[in-house]
């Protein structure tokens, strides 16, 4: 099974307890980066989108239980002169990940609570280390800071990858799963992350 996502997408956020029960049920999942908002898809954290993003937010919270802090609001989407780029944020996942790739999901995890609980805006390659090495990761956090082309190597390669299978899935945004049979890549509509987990259950089976 395969896992779509971008680091500062607050659907990936509300979907990680899903992942969470799906591992703990025993089943394998890749996460891929698709770098979403990096690169071309970096974006002001203007007004207007601060808004958007906390409307979709409260919305997230209320389907997931994930929590959205005041603290997220006041530091990161009402601070303006930044930008929504996942470059430093992926990037860091792709060094925790790069000698275990199961590290990923645990560096995603970090970052994500320094975003929408604790208040960090981690947009920078200092502000992602800082979180690795909170998060026990303080290899991730020096590798970071200091990339090796094997690193910058490897997660050109994770990127091209998410990035591929994302079009190949024809997939409209993240958070996307698919299954992977015989070299055929199966979609599960994102929906299926955020209803229960029996029904999520059931479309996998199907997939």
């Amino acid at each position: 099974m395969t896992y779509l996502f971008d680091p500062l997408c607050g659907w990936c956020y509300g979907a990680t307890p899903m992942l969470d029960r799906l591992l703990a049920s025993g089943s394998r999942i890749e996460l891929l980066p698709t770098g979403l908002f990096s690169g071309a898809g970096a974006r002001p954290m203007d007004e207007g989108f601060a808004a958007h993003a906390w409307a979709n937010d409260q919305r997230i919270e209320r389907l997931t239980g994930q929590k959205f802090t005041q603290a997220y609001r006041n530091n990161v989407l009402n601070i303006r002169g930044t930008l929504l780029d996942s470059h430093a944020p992926t990037l860091g996942i792709s060094a925790a990940g790069l000698e275990d790739p199961n590290r990923r999901l645990h560096a995603l995890k970090a970052i994500q609570r320094a975003r929408y609980v604790d208040g960090r805006d981690v947009v920078t390659v200092e502000s992602v280390a800082a979180v690795l090495a909170d998060a026990g990761m303080a290899d991730a956090a020096a590798l970071l800071k200091a990339p090796t082309e094997t690193l910058l190597t490897a997660h050109g390669e994770l990127i091209g990858r998410g990035r591929t299978l994302f079009q190949r899935l024809h997939a409209d945004g993240v958070p996307s799963l698919a299954i992977i049979r015989n070299d055929a890549p199966r979609l599960i509509g994102s929906n299926a992350l955020f209803g229960s987990f029996d029904s999520l259950l059931a479309h996998i089976g199907a997939a």
